[in-house]
């Protein structure tokens, strides 16, 4: 069975949970992301699930923290991924919004991983989350763009055309 692992990344709103959701429609899909762990230890420094700017600063703080510490994240992601792998799901997507952590993530699968930018079109404003991991999400050379300016189900037909496509070049 051929498998497609992607880091999927995009500023918040360009609808990247939505078009996995979509892609689950019609694929068997695992979607995860990095901040996962970390937000279950926020919680119990009692982060009690808001997206305010401060919230999200403490997320990516928390995060940098564990990476410094001993790469906890890229670690869980690993982990993940050798389990996907072994399963019958046939696409992983792995959120992580920090750059050189999707370059770890990469090496990590020795390249098998390929990188995938979303991107929300003119409707969408260029946001300032005020920390490194929202604001840095466009400094990465992607292997794939795709642009989510479209309505749900233009969105869903291109992008599962786009996982089609994938799927034939692997």
């Amino acid at each position: 069975m051929k498998k497609l692992t992607f880091v999927i990344n995009g500023a918040g709103g360009v609808g990247k949970d939505t078009l996995c959701d979509l892609a689950a429609k019609h694929f068997r899909v695992y979607n995860i992301s990095t901040i996962m762990p970390i937000k279950d230890i926020a919680r119990m420094c009692g982060w009690a699930g808001e997206k305010t700017d401060k919230a999200r600063r403490f997320l990516s703080d928390l995060k940098a923290l564990t990476v410094e510490y001993n790469d906890y994240p890229t670690v869980w992601a690993t982990e993940r991924y050798r389990g996907f792998l072994e399963s019958e799901d046939e696409i992983m997507f792995l959120h992580i919004r920090e750059p050189e952590e999707i370059a770890k993530f990469v090496k990590a699968t020795g390249g098998a991983a390929k990188t995938l930018l979303v991107r929300g079109g003119e409707r969408m404003k260029k946001a300032v989350y005020g920390n490194a991991s929202d604001d840095r999400v466009e400094e990465y050379a992607y292997d794939y763009y795709f642009l989510n300016d479209k309505t749900l189900e233009e969105a869903e037909s291109e992008f599962c055309e786009f996982l089609t496509q994938a799927m034939r070049e692997e």
